[in-house]
């Protein structure tokens, strides 16, 4: 796992908590598994799925009742990020504001990470 001790992998806003937390208790949900996959016009997309059963490899993070899941392979791509929920006029929904993001594509779905994340030790 790719962790630094005493540190979570990621921190979850209070509104991105709640959303999560609520999300959990109406659906029974074990809580929300976040994760990366190649994609999109900028390389990779983030993944958000439901879990009904915790990975024992999954880095977990829990907070205000809320709990999240990194999938394995995504944890060195999203250690840092914070996750927000956002409300507007014309769109609601989870963001991440991720500090190994190099690039975006222009509608936000689709990003780029830091080559270096890549690079064989």
């Amino acid at each position: 796992m790719f962790s630094i001790p005493g540190k979570q992998a990621v921190s979850v806003t209070p509104k991105a908590a709640a959303k999560i937390a609520a999300l959990m208790q109406k659906d029974g949900h074990q809580g929300l598994r976040i994760g990366v996959k190649k994609g999109g016009c900028a390389g990779m997309e983030y993944t958000m799925d439901y879990v009904t059963e915790v990975d024992p490899l999954d880095e977990v993070v829990e907070i205000d009742g809320a709990r999240v899941m990194i999938a394995p392979m995504a944890q060195m791509f999203l250690f840092g990020t914070e996750i927000d929920y956002e409300t507007s006029l014309l769109e609601s929904g989870f963001k991440f504001r991720n500090p190994n993001v190099v690039d975006a594509c222009g509608c936000g779905e689709s990003i780029k990470f830091d080559e270096t994340l890549f690079a064989k030790p």
